[in-house]
């Protein structure tokens, strides 16, 4: 990484926690600055500078936390104990949002989707995904756990989607039985927020970072209906890098296991692509300063906004937090990474 001087006495600069890490970095987007001066070689030696095309920016993140081992393992246990399985992805991400690891555990049971965070998902995107998810046999509901907003619908679905085993319950004597359903999903996805949302209350922990819930936990739903909340769970290894920066982009992997200035530049890769115009709007960018390699983007945004350090140098990694950040918040507008 390109050595900055000063940067500490840049405004509400904050160092990157952490030192160990499961990320392992491969990116040369800062290389193409002139006349860099050459960094010293730290204990771990990070990569040396090379010539590279700037469309080569993948990261290679890998985040496999122990208690996460221990999750999938008490999922398993816990099957058993529930009739349905509901799985809350991020709908700006259906595909990188999905554990695999999931899918294949809860095959045997009934199973919904939440495409949850759809407010800030293209909705002709979140619509299309509706759709193909259909055809999986899954039920897929749109919702937006904050706002509320299509979180009545989960009820009535789930009570559809057993209603042979309601009636089987029934026929064997049980008045109004009580059906469960585990609510599973990846870090950060809205799982807590949902149940609080639905069951009315406030008992689990929410926030807005990835390994807040750490124990399961039960919830009444409504009359009839239990849900069991279960911590987030990735997955061992990101077979495709492309998922591994989806999930960094929305905030699903912590902060601290990746570079974020080489990450917000992979960001801005893609929003080059889809041409999305709050981008340029926002960082009052030109059409010549976007055709710009992205890095020197990266530049142009720390300009735009006054982040400059000791002799004038841009603070990209100031700029490449607050770039994330306002993805992370929608002030980009509605953006759907992934096309069904």
């Amino acid at each position: 990484m390109k050595k900055t001087t000063n940067k500490k006495n840049s405004k509400n600069y904050q160092k990157p926690r952490g030192g160990r890490s499961g990320a392992r970095m491969n990116h040369p987007a800062r290389n193409q600055k002139s006349a860099p001066k050459p960094a010293k070689l730290a204990k771990a030696a990070k990569p040396k500078k090379q010539s590279r095309p700037d469309s080569d920016h993948t990261q290679v993140i890998q985040w496999y936390p122990g208690h996460m081992t221990k999750t999938k393992r008490r999922i398993e246990k816990d099957l058993k104990l529930v009739d349905a399985v509901a799985e809350i992805i991020d709908a700006r991400i259906p595909i990188s949002s999905r554990n695999p690891d999931i899918a294949h555990l809860t095959s045997g049971k009934p199973r919904i989707v939440l495409l949850n965070k759809c407010d800030m998902a293209d909705k002709r995107a979140t619509d299309q995904w509706v759709t193909a998810l259909s055809k999986e046999n899954v039920r897929a509901i749109p919702v937006d756990c904050k706002s509320g907003r299509g979180v009545d619908r989960f009820v009535p679905v789930l009570t559809d989607l057993l209603s042979d085993r309601i009636e089987s319950y029934k026929a064997k004597g049980m008045v109004n039985p009580t059906m469960r359903v585990m609510i599973v999903g990846i870090p950060n996805v809205g799982k807590s927020t949902f149940i609080n949302r639905i069951s009315k209350k406030t008992k689990a922990t929410a926030a807005d970072r990835p390994g807040v819930t750490r124990g399961n936990q039960w919830f009444t739903v409504s009359k009839g209906f239990e849900m069991l909340d279960t911590p987030g769970v990735l997955w061992p290894k990101f077979d495709d890098q492309k998922v591994g920066e989806h999930l960094a982009f929305t905030g699903a992997i912590k902060s601290e296991v990746m570079d974020t200035e080489l990450l917000a530049v992979r960001l801005i890769d893609l929003l080059k692509e889809l041409k999305t115009p709050e981008f340029a709007e926002r960082y009052q960018l030109t059409e010549e300063e976007l055709s710009l390699p992205s890095f020197e983007v990266l530049e142009k945004i720390a300009r735009h906004r006054g982040m400059l350090i000791s002799g004038g140098e841009a603070d990209t990694e100031r700029a490449a937090y607050t770039l994330l950040d306002e993805f992370r918040a929608a002030k980009l507008g509605r953006i759907t990474l992934e096309k069904a």
